[in-house]
C-alpha cells in the first residue's frame, strides 16, 4: 500500500508558517531599526548623501572609539582567563566539595542585570567602598592611601564579573562532554593537571569558548548602564556618547553613525568566529 507524500508546495508553506512569527519578530525589532539607523547616518538634512556625520563622530568621539575598543578587548581576554581556569578545575578537580561550591557560586552573576552589576560596583568599588573597608581591615592599606576604582579599571571588573560565569558555563558544559578516556590517559602518564588542561581539554571545547567570548565581546559594546554608573568622563564607552547625543542635543545622525560604528566592531568579531567555524569545517570535510 503506498502512503501519498504531501504536495511539496504545502509543506513549504506550513513550514513558513512556522518561522514567519520569528522572522516577523526580528524584521520589525532588529532589520527595520538597523536599516533605518544607516539611512539616518547617511543622510543630511536636505536628504541628500554625506559622510558629515561620521567625519563628526570621528573627530568628537575617536578617543572614546579607541578606549571601547581597549576595554571590550581587555575584558574579553580576562574573561577567557577566568573562564578557563574555573571550567578547567571544574572538570579536572580532585576535590569534591571544592568543586560543588564552586559550581554553586559561580552561576550567581548571571542572574543579575548589567544596571545592578553597575550599581553593585558603585558601592563595591568606590573610595569608601567595601573593597577598601576590606583592605584597611585587614591592614593591606593605610586609610590615607584608599583611592576610588571608579575608572576605566571599575568598568573591566564588572564586564569580567558579569560575563565570565556565561562563557564558564558554555565552556565547562563543553568539558564535560568530552571522553574522559583522553584525560585519564594522560593523567597516567604522569602529566599534571595544567598540562591536561591546555594540551587535551582546552584544544577540543576550543569552538565553545569561542562562541562564547564573541557573544560577550558584542554585549559589551551595548551595554550602557555599567560605563554610565561608573566612568561617564571622557574617556568613555561609545553607549555613553549615543545616549549623550541623543538626550541632550537631539543628534540622532550622530548617534546613529555611532552605532554603525559599533555594528562594525560588532562584526569585526563576528567575522573572526565565522572565519573559525569555516576553517574547522573545512578541515572536518
Amino acid at each position: 500500500m503506498e502512503v501519498e507524500s504531501p504536495p511539496g508546495g504545502r509543506g513549504r508553506w506550513a513550514a513558513f508558517a512556522l518561522v514567519a512569527p520569528a522572522l516577523l519578530v526580528v524584521g520589525l525589532f532588529f532589520v527595520v531599526p538597523l536599516a533605518l539607523s544607516a539611512i539616518g547616518a547617511f543622510r543630511a538634512a536636505d536628504g541628500a548623501f554625506t559622510l558629515a556625520h561620521f567625519e563628526k563622530s570621528l573627530d568628537l568621539y575617536g578617543r572614546d572609539l579607541i578606549f571601547t575598543v581597549a576595554i571590550v578587548a581587555l575584558s574579553t581576554l580576562l574573561i577567557a582567563l577566568v573562564a578557563i581556569a574555573i571550567a578547567g578545575y571544574l572538570t579536572l578537580g580532585e576535590n569534591p566539595r571544592a568543586v560543588a561550591l564552586l559550581r554553586w557560586l559561580y552561576r550567581w552573576p548571571l542572574f543579575i542585570p548589567f544596571v545592578v552589576a553597575g550599581q553593585i560596583m558603585r558601592t563595591f568599588l568606590a573610595k569608601n567602598g567595601m573593597l577598601n573597608h576590606v583592605l584597611i581591615g585587614s591592614g593591606l592599606i593605610e586609610p590615607i592611601s584608599a583611592q576610588s576604582v571608579l575608572d576605566w579599571r571599575g568598568i573591566v571588573i564588572a564586564f569580567v564579573w558579569k560575563q565570565a560565569p556565561f562563557v564558564t558555563l558554555l565552556l565547562a558544559g563543553a568539558m564535560a562532554a568530552l571522553e574522559r578516556q583522553h584525560i585519564e590517559a594522560a593523567r597516567n602518564l604522569g602529566a599534571p593537571r595544567w598540562r591536561v588542561l591546555l594540551d587535551i581539554v582546552l584544544p577540543q571545547a576550543r569552538g565553545t569558548l569561542l562562541v562564547g567570548l564573541v557573544l560577550s565581546f558584542v554585549t559589551m559594546l551595548s551595554v550602557l548602564s555599567v560605563p554610565l554608573m561608573i566612568n561617564p568622563n571622557s574617556p568613555t564607552m561609545i553607549t555613553v556618547d549615543v545616549a549623550y547625543r541623543i538626550n541632550t542635543h537631539a543628534d540622532y545622525a550622530v548617534a546613529n553613525a555611532l552605532c554603525l560604528l559599533s555594528l562594525l566592531l560588532a562584526a569585526f568579531g563576528a567575522a573572526f568566529y565565522l572565519r573559525h567555524a569555516v576553517r574547522r569545517a573545512e578541515g572536518d570535510a
